[in-house]
């Protein structure tokens, strides 16, 4: 992962305590949503407008660094456990750095998963152009993002300490808003 100049949040996070560099643009709510190359569960390239539909529709993106730890997995049920509360136009997914493959066994380990599934294990594209990228540990940081069906960012929840949950409440009303 080449990170040259590319603008550092020293401090934006921590993860045990210890403070964290973010890497990449620090995107707020009201600006433009900057697109992505995710991959999804079939290897297909995700990018922010195959997300929106061509504007038909909100996205919620919940980002976790690994699905394989407890709060990332725990994390993702809730928001699963939830997503009735959302209304039609928008969709949810989780984005992590895992491979689609072991995405896949996760929702497999977890039935009933109606949350899609998102990677940016290929270009990390999402974390850099989301300042999202942890550059001590080349992953995501913990956050929730909704992008309106304009494609405009309009809710970013970065959670302080990556080994907490975010703030469930908040995230589905935003979510909720943005449709």
């Amino acid at each position: 992962m080449t990170t040259n100049n590319l603008p550092e949040r020293p401090g934006a996070v921590t993860f045990k305590g210890k403070p964290m560099t973010l890497l990449g643009n620090d995107v707020k709510a009201g600006d433009p949503a900057p697109d992505f190359h995710l991959t999804g569960s079939d290897l297909s390239v995700v990018t922010r407008d195959v997300l929106l539909d061509g504007g038909k529709r909100g996205a919620m993106l919940i980002v976790v660094p690994s699905l394989d730890t407890g709060v990332c997995s725990l994390e993702s049920q809730k928001f699963n456990q939830r997503i009735g509360e959302l209304p039609a136009g928008i969709a949810a997914y989780v984005v992590s750095m895992d491979l689609p493959f072991a995405q896949g066994r996760w929702c497999g380990a977890n039935e009933g998963m109606k949350l899609g599934m998102l990677s940016d294990y290929r270009d990390h594209s999402f974390g850099l152009n989301y300042g999202l990228m942890i550059g001590e540990l080349g992953l995501l940081a913990r956050a929730i993002v909704v992008i309106a069906k304009d494609g405009t960012v309009r809710y970013v929840q970065l959670v302080k300490e990556v080994g907490e949950e975010p703030n469930y409440d908040a995230a589905i009303a935003a979510a909720a808003a943005a449709a």
